[in-house]
């Protein structure tokens, strides 16, 4: 019962403190967009998958005033949750839903409205993320303090260097000063982010992402309705792979890699039947810096250790190897967290129809890649996407 997906349509909102909007329009102006790229209307729609974590908003149940405000109710009966991998728990579960045959026509839809409570609350929450009684009840380990293990670990087996994480910082902001509807669009140097406010060492105020509020959106159809609706440039899912781990970190053994990323990366290049040489163009979960570090090795473009080392070179850098995080990353664009799964699969799909503008990569076999991670590794999910 296996059948080939594609995507046909995407939209996302500008990213950023959203004061202007409630959820439901934050969302719409994201649906809105898939439809018109897709060329459809709700009446075209099978089913609607919602993604959001509504920890941190006035909506804690926002699926159904999302989907009554975009007129889809009725068409909207699941919501999912993976934490800060949510958008991809909804493009798997769109995906597979195709895939088994049982529709041929979803919308996958994440947001969040993270700035409706102060800094110190979402910290707070975001704690809850993991473990909550040996982590954040006895401990206060907040995600700034989770990376901040990760960092000083790499640090200390690899020599990996506070300079390195901040040129990921660096290459975030250049690119996301480029795009329209990131959250920062300012340009930083690594002395910047090195005397930025120290949150927890090594992890500075430069080397996270900001709070965000943003919705993204993804039409996918399968191939029977590709032919129907006469789509030119479908956008191909040719494999999606995930993992997850322990809830506390403590009990992994392990503190430079998250195995949840391997696990999720071995899938998709297995199903794919691609190899980490055969991608162009990634998005990647840079959170924080040094998650981009990492994840360029739990996904084959560096060895362990070297991970580093694509930065120093520039080797992620448009035209680079690997191009990476183009539009300005979790970092800078932005990182709603039920949005962001989504938003990487938006970006992709721009880049491999060529409709990146100015930070368009240059494609020879138009191979692309996105790895999306919940909490430190708690869950995460990995695509293969081709045109």
């Amino acid at each position: 019962m296996r059948r080939r997906v594609g995507v046909i349509g995407v939209g996302m909102s500008k990213f950023g403190k959203r004061d202007d909007v409630s959820v439901r329009e934050l969302s719409w102006e994201a649906i809105r967009e898939a439809f018109q790229d897709a060329g459809i209307t709700q009446r075209d729609v099978d089913l609607v998958v919602a993604g959001s974590t509504a920890y941190r908003g006035v909506e804690l149940y926002p699926a159904p005033p999302v989907s009554e405000y975009s007129s889809l109710t009725g068409k909207s009966p699941i919501r999912v949750e993976a934490a800060c991998a949510t958008g991809s728990a909804a493009a798997f579960t769109a995906i597979n839903s195709i895939a088994s045959g049982m529709v041929d026509l979803v919308l996958a839809v994440g947001f969040d409205k993270m700035t409706e409570v102060d800094t110190q609350t979402s910290l707070a929450i975001g704690g809850r993320g993991g473990n909550y009684e040996w982590e954040f009840h006895m401990y206060g380990t907040t995600f700034p303090a989770y990376y901040a293990l990760y960092a000083t670990r790499h640090m200390a087996v690899y020599g990996t260097t506070e300079e390195d994480m901040a040129l990921a910082s660096v290459k975030a902001h250049k690119y996301a000063s480029m795009n329209e509807k990131a959250h920062l669009r300012n340009r930083v140097t690594v002395e910047d982010v090195l005397k930025s406010r120290v949150i927890s060492w090594p992890i500075k105020l430069l080397d996270s992402s900001p709070i965000s509020d943003g919705a993204a959106a993804v039409v996918f159809a399968s191939e029977e309705k590709i032919r129907e609706l006469k789509i030119d440039t479908p956008v191909w899912i040719e494999g999606m792979g995930y993992g997850s781990d322990t809830s506390s970190i403590a009990r992994r053994g392990e503190w430079t890699s998250l195995r949840a990323a391997r696990d999720a990366a071995n899938m998709a290049y297995a199903q794919s039947r691609r190899s980490p040489r055969d991608v162009e163009y990634a998005t990647v979960h840079d959170c924080f810096t040094i998650a981009e570090i990492m994840a360029y090795e739990d996904l084959g473009f560096a060895e362990r250790g070297r991970g580093a080392i694509l930065l120093r070179e520039g080797q992620t850098e448009r035209g680079g190897k690997v191009a990476v995080n183009l539009f300005g990353g979790l970092k800078a664009k932005g990182h709603p967290l039920g949005a962001t799964g989504l938003s990487m699969i938006y970006e992709v799909t721009k880049q491999l129809r060529e409709e990146a503008g100015p930070v368009q990569q240059q494609f020879k076999n138009y191979v692309a890649l996105t790895h999306n991670v919940g909490g430190t590794g708690h869950y995460a999910y990995v695509s293969i996407l081709s045109r």
